[in-house]
């Protein structure tokens, strides 16, 4: 019981309050630029091809490892190191995207197309302050809770930017729902303002120290084959539940469900499995480590893809549709938990704004370019053979645990870079 209650006062506090409101404030500028914005050139009859070039004004999510460094080494002279840069970013994306609703897609397409661009360098600047300051505030015993409490505040983002914001267009103009959505952003202020500072950690001491340190720092602690074991893994960890999702809208499809079958039940019930999955996750991981939960999560996260194989041979079939997506988005949110706090575990707080940039950076290998691939996969082998593909591709990934995070010799044994000795003997293992 008493175990019990102390995993509830990791969940229910202060600290993870700011961090459910601040991974909502990171997640709703995402679509604001992507589905949402593409639902409003399509009511504006934008050219379709226009519309598939759009997708590149959120490259900056992929590139924010070059500019990762000015946030560790400059510290803003208000609310410190990560909080400050918070601050500046939620108060120009509140900008940024009331300007969208000021847009003609129609009549100045290249203004819409710059405006997002800024969106998307602006967000992305703020998901590098946003993953350094959950890195820095999170001892190690609440890592997994707020890996969990991070993501339920993004998907959430992410609905309002979707789900909400469709609704208000169907009822209201778009300049409009474009500022109402700015005016969301105030959450993350108030959060900002609200969150705890973490404990002040000396930044590098010149630009070119916060450039280089994190790369030589990161191999002298973990070896240079090691940590090129971990850079491995980490690409590969999740490459099988990216193969998936990159083509289950197209075999869904394709099976004969139609449109709203799968915005409904994939969409909806989809996003509700996936935080049940990630909150599960967190509270099994404050039990048992984080080295064990990444073998227990990856296994389930691979075996669940059993699920589509079986729709596959089933063909259109509800119910098989309904327990194939919550089976698939509960394991992928339990893997997601066990993944990030994984992440934030490798980071030294002095440069945890670049290595994390960087570590996170692999993790979007996986998910848009070794996934790639997957549509000519399926096109070649049929549906059902992809989906087992997909549980092979999984394997890899899991081969390279016994290597840094041997089942019986947790990761949390070691203290984690930057924390100091009060809080090392958190990372001991019961």
């Amino acid at each position: 019981m008493k175990e019990i209650k102390g995993l509830g006062q990791v969940f229910v506090s202060r600290k993870m309050a700011a961090l459910l409101l601040l991974g909502l404030a990171s997640g709703l500028p995402l679509y604001l630029i992507g589905l949402t914005l593409k639902a409003w050139m399509t009511e504006e009859k934008v050219d379709l091809a226009a519309i598939g070039w759009f997708g590149l004004t959120s490259l900056p999510y992929s590139l924010k490892f070059l500019w990762s460094p000015f946030l560790d080494r400059f510290t803003l002279p208000f609310l410190g190191r990560r909080r400050g840069w918070l601050l500046l970013t939620q108060i120009a994306l509140m900008i940024a995207i009331a300007l969208m609703g000021f847009q003609q897609p129609k009549q100045a397409l290249q203004f819409l197309a710059i405006n997002a661009i800024i969106i998307a360098f602006i967000s992305a600047t703020q998901d590098i302050a946003a993953d350094a300051y959950r890195t820095d505030v999170l001892t190690p015993l609440e890592m997994g809770a707020g890996a969990a409490i991070w993501i339920l505040g993004y998907r959430i983002g992410l609905l309002v930017a979707s789900a909400l914001a469709l609704i208000l267009a169907d009822r209201l103009p778009w300049s409009s729902v474009y500022l109402i959505m700015a005016g969301t952003m105030g959450i993350g202020i108030f959060a900002t303002l609200f969150a705890p500072e973490p404990k002040e950690i000396s930044p590098p001491a010149s630009l070119t120290e916060a450039v280089f340190l994190p790369f030589g720092e990161f191999f002298q602690r973990k070896g240079v084959m090691r940590g090129l074991l971990i850079l491995l893994f980490i690409t590969l960890y999740k490459l099988g539940d990216a193969l998936l999702s990159n083509m289950t809208t197209p075999f869904l499809l394709q099976t004969g469900f139609s449109k709203t079958d799968i915005g409904a039940i994939q969409v909806g019930m989809g996003l509700i499995a996936t935080i049940v999955g990630a909150l599960a996750g967190g509270s099994i991981l404050s039990r048992i480590g984080i080295n064990r939960s990444l073998w227990v999560f990856g296994i389930l996260q691979a075996v669940s893809n059993l699920a589509y194989f079986s729709l596959a041979y089933l063909g259109k079939n509800y119910q098989a549709m309904v327990l194939a997506i919550n089976i698939e988005q509960f394991c992928g949110g339990l893997g997601t938990a066990a993944f990030v706090a994984f992440l934030m575990s490798l980071c030294n707080q002095r440069f945890s704004a670049t290595q994390y940039a960087l570590l996170s950076s692999l993790m979007a290998v996986s998910r848009d370019i070794l996934s790639a691939p997957g549509g000519a996969i399926a096109a070649v082998t049929g549906w059902s053979t992809f989906f087992l593909i997909t549980i092979v591709a999984a394997v890899p990934g899991l081969f390279l645990l016994p290597v840094f995070a041997p089942w019986n010799s947790p990761i949390e044994a070691m203290p984690r870079p930057g924390l100091d000795q009060e809080n090392e003997d958190l990372w001991e293992t019961k």
